[in-house]
């Protein structure tokens, strides 16, 4: 009786790399925010031609590069389980403020520093209240909006502040070695936030906080002390949006950053940032904040209305926390 030949095993050779990218969404919380963002590029460049002519792509930089700056801020706070609803108002107040004392004269290091250190007080009354009167974050953090778009009214009598010195420009609108200054101070603070995140002991503790504080607390760490240090960067980070879009608009805009908190809470979970705490990078911040600007440009081009703009948005962004929360490890999906 003749045999009949087995079928032959199926091919182990790539089973190591399948199986490797079928758990990158899960490894890394930024591979599909980075997947997302290939798509959309390759959507608009389809869509539109003139998406990828040089001064379309250098007004991206510009616009993502203030809502970048403050997503580092807000990713932050959002890992520890908070958030931050002032950092619009902090950065027009601070933004207003340093531009008013330019216009009286004073020097512009004085200036610029008064500037930062109002983003720090905010950050640190912020931080006071939450970490060490136990207050809620999103009601402490919309009192500050309040205040801070308050007293930028005060200052300014609801009037935009000009007559700047011709230098300032140079902070948002200059180049240095061919990048523009606003995206090389984006990619400093980038750089800067990764390596507090990913190679100092403050970043463990804060993915820990978010994680689980309780357990934090038990094992003999000040919580409450990094809690206050999360939102004084996030003040200072808003600080330094305002100072740079009040030099690209050479004014100082009492009503600038109207919901500019919104999108940079899009652009952290849009990023892969759990909005619970404890998971997400700062890198997949930089890819979410690129690809809500790309989003915004390629409908501007398009011509989208931008109350349908809003609506898209809004999809996205369910979309994106249903999805991290899917690929969530522990959600055994």
């Amino acid at each position: 009786m003749r045999q009949q030949a087995l079928p032959s095993p199926p091919s182990t050779k790539f089973a190591p790399w399948l199986d490797y990218l079928s758990k990158l969404p899960k490894r890394s919380t930024a591979f599909l925010p980075a997947v997302g963002l290939v798509v959309v590029i390759i959507g608009m460049i389809l869509l539109n031609s003139r998406f990828l002519s040089v001064g379309n792509l250098e007004n991206i930089g510009r616009q993502v590069s203030i809502n970048a700056i403050i997503s580092v801020g807000m990713t932050f706070a959002i890992l520890t389980g908070g958030i931050d609803l002032s950092v619009g108002a902090t950065m027009a107040f601070t933004g207003t403020l340093t531009a008013g004392l330019l216009a009286a004269g004073v020097p512009s290091i004085a200036a610029i520093a008064a500037g930062l250190a109002t983003g720090l007080a905010f950050g640190l009354g912020n931080g006071l209240c939450i970490a060490r009167l136990r207050m809620p974050p999103i009601i402490v953090t919309l009192a500050s909006m309040s205040i801070a778009r308050g007293l930028g009214l005060i200052y300014t009598n609801g009037y935009p502040i000009t007559g700047l010195p011709d230098w300032f420009a140079f902070l948002g609108r200059g180049t240095v070695l061919g990048i523009q200054t606003p995206i090389l101070i984006m990619l400093l603070t980038y750089a800067a936030a990764y390596i507090l995140l990913q190679h100092m002991p403050i970043g463990r503790y804060i993915f820990a906080i978010g994680g689980n504080e309780d357990a934090v607390r038990l094992s003999g760490i000040d919580a409450r002390r990094y809690k206050v240090i999360v939102y004084l960067i996030s003040g200072v980070t808003a600080a330094i949006a305002g100072i740079l879009l009040s030099s690209r608009l050479m004014s100082g805009q009492p009503n600038a950053g109207m919901g500019f908190e919104l999108d940079a809470i899009a652009a952290v979970v849009l990023g892969g940032t759990a909005i619970s705490g404890g998971r997400g990078s700062i890198i997949g911040t930089l890819i979410g904040a690129l690809l809500l600007g790309v989003l915004n440009n390629g409908l501007n081009l398009m011509n989208v209305s931008p109350y349908v703009q809003n609506v898209i948005k809004g999809a996205i962004i369910l979309l994106a926390i249903f999805i991290s929360r899917q690929t969530r490890p522990g959600t055994g999906r």
